[in-house]
């Protein structure tokens, strides 16, 4: 794992897979900086080598996705600092709930795969007859549990949620992530783009302010497919070929076993990987 930079003003306090935490020097400064990386993670390992530009890629993308929902009270704080402008977020220092909201617009992964035993997506009953990369009837909240450090996020029952952060606030986190979602994914549409799902994560502030946090509507928390190829591809993977580090994914299951270290990523693979990205970014933000 590449070493976390030093920045004048900041200590550094967390490294996770591929991203960087700082606080302020100065005690009173109530604000944090989130510092994206090129590290690239899969299967709970974290890869070599990284994804050149990959940290600003998202980190542009986020913040155009915080612009367009600007009515929507989040995490910014104001500009990052030089040395990691562009690929850094300053924001306000949030208790965050322990819940990652999920939203589904269309079946496929893990979903399709409970759907396919039971008929059911984390428990929520489904028509029958849906296939992978279908559209659902309506889109699906379906909460996770944030695990500590070390352990797997689990899914919960909305009922659960409630049991963590209170009727109220349950409510509030699927009633936002819903509304985000439709419109995130009409915005996408416009661009010829299927938003199939996506996960939000809230914090609150001192005054009890929910606010959208972390990254948003990126590649790395989001499935992006091209709807024409949605529309007319012969098979599955040309219809739900994703936005995002899918290439990688399937190179390495295709190449390792999960057992020991894994493999170097070939040129080729990073090379694919980087133009996936700055394709998502260049056609919903036009840079």
């Amino acid at each position: 794992m590449s070493t976390a930079p030093e920045i004048a003003g900041w200590k550094h306090v967390y490294s996770g897979k591929v991203r960087d935490l700082y606080s302020p020097t100065a005690d009173e400064d109530p604000r944090m900086l989130v510092v994206a990386s090129d590290r690239v993670s899969a299967f709970d390992h974290v890869l070599e080598p990284g994804i050149p530009g990959k940290g600003a890629l998202l980190t542009s993308l986020s913040m155009w996705w915080f612009e367009q929902l600007s009515d929507v009270p989040n995490h910014l704080a104001g500009d990052a600092p030089a040395e990691v402008s562009g690929r850094a977020m300053l924001v306000r220092s949030l208790d965050m709930l322990p819940i990652e909201c999920v939203v589904r617009g269309y079946i496929t992964g893990s979903g399709w795969l409970e759907y396919q035993q039971s008929g059911t997506v984390c428990g929520i009953a489904l028509p029958e007859g849906l296939q992978d990369g279908d559209r659902l009837p309506e889109p699906i909240y379906t909460p996770a549990y944030k695990a500590p450090l070390g352990e797997h996020d689990e899914n919960i029952s909305y009922e659960k949620s409630v049991e963590l952060v209170g009727e109220d606030r349950a409510a509030e986190l699927r009633d936002q992530s819903l509304a985000i979602y439709a419109r995130a994914a009409r915005i996408a549409e416009a661009k010829g783009l299927i938003l199939a799902d996506t996960k939000f994560e809230f914090g609150t502030d001192d005054e009890g302010v929910l606010r959208l946090a972390d990254e948003v509507l990126t590649s790395d928390s989001s499935r992006y497919w091209d709807r024409a190829a949605w529309e007319n591809g012969s098979t599955t993977a040309e219809r739900m070929a994703s936005f995002d580090k899918q290439i990688v994914r399937d190179w390495l299951a295709a190449n390792w076993d999960k057992q020991g270290t894994p493999p170097a990523l070939p040129a080729d693979i990073i090379d694919r990987t980087v133009a996936r990205y700055e394709e998502l970014l260049g056609r919903l933000t036009g840079e």
